[in-house]
C-alpha cells in the first residue's frame, strides 16, 4: 500500500493589539521552537498535531514530514520580519516536501504582524496555493481566535478547543486527524457551514451557562448529527475585522442542514450575552471575602494582568493590596521582571536585599515596589504543567516580602497549575491565600485545593471592556457595541 504523505506545521501565538510589549524571534524561540523533525514527545497547546500523527501514522499509512513547530507566549504586534521570516520557512519546508496528500496545521489563530490582521489566514491561503486543491488541509485552533473568510476557502477541515479552560487541546488534535483521515480514505466529503454570532464576551467553559453548552455541542457530535463543531469565542483585545464569536459546523456534505445547526448554536450563544462571565471583585472586596474564609486556600485569580491576554504580567496593584493589609502566610505568582530575577540571582539564595520590582511595562500596572526582600529560592530554566504540556518559565526566583511569597520570572507566562509554586518548594495546600495571574486556565488544576476561587478585575493594559475600547479595525455591528446586531425580534431566539 502507498504510503500517504502528511506534513505538519505549527506557527503559533495570540496577540494583543493594545498591549504595550512587541513580539520577534527571540520571544518564539524563548517559549517554545522545534525545528523540523524535533518536536518533543510531549505536545504544546497549539501543535499537538504532532504527537498525536505520529501514534496514528502506521495505522493510518501515513508518511509523516514535520515542519518546524514554534509557540510565543501571547504578547503585543508580531514583528512583520519575524512573521514573515515564520511563515517563508514553514512554506519552503512544506514546498521541499511536495507532493503531500494532507497537510495538518497547528495554529492559534489570533496572530496579528505589523502589516497583516489575518496571519494565519495569509499561512492557509499560501499553503492551498503551494499544494494546490486536491491536498487535504485540516487546521486546529484556539477559539480565542478570529476566523475569517478567507481560513474557512482554504481549509478542509477546521476544528477548535471547546473548553477554556483548554483542556482538551490534545482530544480536539485526535477529532482532527481522525476526520482527515476519513476523508482521505473517501468515507467522508466535509462541507464547512459557519455562523457570525456578531458579539463579544468571555465565555468559561468551567461554569455555567458555558460548560452545558458545550455538552450539549458534544452530544450533537455523538448522535452523528454532523461531523464536527465548535465554538470561536474570539479574542477582545484583537482589533481586527473579524473579530467575534462564530460558529463551525462541518456537515458530510449536507451544507444546508450544516447551516440551519450553525445558525441554531450561534443563536443560542448569542441569548446567553451578558451572562457567561464569572462575578468580578476590586481588589478590595476580594481580600475581604477571603480573608474572612476559614478553610485553606482561596484562590484569587487576576484576570486582567494574565500574560495570556498578551499583557506584560508586572502588575503590583494586588500585592500591594496584600502588602498593606499585611496578610501573611499568602503567596503570588508571578510577576515579570527580569532585571529583578536577575539581581536577585546575583545576591543569592537566603540574601536580603532593598529591590524595586514590578509595574515597569505600564502606568496601568501600578507603581514599581521598593522594599526589602529574602531570596528564598533560584530555580534555572523553572516550568510549570498545564496538562501534559510543560510550560517555561525561565530563570526565577521565590522571594519574601512583607510576609507574602512572590514568584518573579523571566520568560512570561499565566498561571496554570499549583506546581509554580511546589517546584519552588511552597507548599500551596498550606497557603491561606494564593494570588494568582491567569483568566480561567487555572481553574481545573487548582479548584482541586481551593476552598474558594475568587476572580479579580483590575483596570490596567488589557482592554477588557468592548464597549470602551476604540476599536478601530472592526466595522461589523456586534454586541455590545451594537444591542441588537442581529435586527430581529429578541423573542423569536
Amino acid at each position: 500500500m502507498k504510503l500517504k504523505r502528511v506534513f505538519l506545521g505549527s506557527i503559533a501565538t495570540e496577540t494583543n493589539t493594545f498591549s504595550p510589549l512587541r513580539t520577534d524571534l527571540r520571544d518564539f524561540k524563548d517559549s517554545f521552537f522545534a525545528p523540523p523533525g524535533l518536536h518533543p514527545l510531549t505536545p504544546t497547546l497549539c501543535s499537538a498535531i504532532y504527537p498525536v500523527a505520529r501514534s496514528k501514522a502506521d495505522e493510518f499509512g501515513w508518511e509523516l514530514i514535520e515542519g518546524t513547530a514554534t509557540w510565543a507566549e501571547p504578547g503585543g504586534i508580531v514583528n512583520q520580519l519575524t512573521w514573515e521570516n515564520l511563515r517563508d520557512q514553514l512554506l519552503k519546508e512544506l514546498k521541499d516536501a511536495l507532493p503531500v496528500d494532507i497537510v495538518l496545521l497547528g495554529l492559534h489563530g489570533a496572530m496579528v504582524s505589523q502589516g497583516c490582521l489575518d496571519c494565519e489566514g495569509e499561512l492557509i491561503e499560501a499553503v492551498r496555493r503551494t499544494t494546490g486543491p486536491k491536498t487535504i488541509v485540516g487546521v486546529t485552533f484556539d477559539p480565542h481566535s478570529h476566523l475569517s473568510d478567507k481560513r474557512v476557502a482554504n481549509a478542509d477541515l477546521i476544528t477548535a478547543f471547546k473548553k477554556f479552560p483548554h483542556t482538551d487541546f490534545v482530544e480536539t488534535a485526535q477529532d482532527l486527524i481522525h476526520l482527515v483521515n476519513n476523508v482521505a480514505s473517501g468515507k467522508i466529503k466535509p462541507v464547512i457551514s459557519t455562523f457570525d454570532c456578531k458579539m463579544i464576551d468571555l465565555f468559561p467553559t468551567s461554569q455555567e451557562p458555558m460548560r452545558s453548552f458545550v455538552e450539549e455541542l458534544k452530544e450533537i457530535e455523538r448522535n452523528g448529527q454532523v461531523l464536527s463543531v465548535s465554538v470561536i469565542h474570539g479574542f477582545m483585545a484583537g482589533d481586527v475585522p473579524d473579530l467575534g464569536a462564530k460558529i463551525i459546523v462541518i456537515t458530510d456534505d449536507a451544507k444546508e442542514a450544516g447551516d440551519a445547526l450553525a445558525r441554531r448554536i450561534g443563536l443560542e450563544l448569542f441569548s446567553m450575552r451578558g451572562k457567561t462571565r464569572p462575578k468580578f471583585h476590586t481588589p478590595s472586596e476580594a481580600m475581604d471575602e477571603a480573608q474572612a474564609v476559614i478553610d485553606r486556600p482561596v484562590v484569587i485569580a487576576d484576570v486582567w494582568d494574565n500574560p495570556g491576554g498578551g499583557v506584560p504580567g508586572d502588575s503590583t496593584i494586588v500585592l500591594q493590596e496584600m502588602l498593606r493589609r499585611k496578610i501573611n502566610n499568602s503567596a503570588l505568582a508571578t510577576i515579570w521582571d527580569p532585571i529583578a530575577v536577575r539581581t536577585c540571582m546575583s545576591a543569592g539564595e537566603g540574601a536580603e536585599l532593598q529591590l524595586r520590582f514590578g509595574g515597569k511595562m505600564s502606568h496601568a500596572g501600578g507603581e514599581p515596589l521598593d522594599a526589602k526582600v529574602k531570596v528564598r529560592r533560584i530555580l534555572i530554566e523553572a516550568v510549570q504543567s498545564f496538562g501534559e504540556s510543560v510550560v517555561p518559565l525561565g530563570d526565577s526566583v521565590w522571594i519574601e516580602v512583607g510576609g507574602v511569597d512572590v514568584i518573579l520570572n523571566t520568560i512570561r507566562s499565566q498561571v496554570f497549575h499549583p506546581n509554580v509554586f511546589s517546584n519552588f518548594g511552597i507548599d500551596p495546600k498550606e497557603r491561606s491565600i494564593l494570588v494568582i495571574k491567569s483568566t480561567n486556565h487555572f481553574h481545573d488544576a487548582f479548584s482541586i485545593i481551593a476552598s474558594k476561587i475568587l476572580y479579580v478585575t483590575v483596570d490596567g493594559p488589557y482592554p477588557s471592556n468592548p464597549s470602551t475600547n476604540g476599536y478601530r479595525n472592526l466595522s461589523r455591528k456586534v454586541w455590545p457595541l451594537e444591542e441588537n446586531p442581529h435586527a430581529f425580534k429578541f423573542d423569536t431566539i
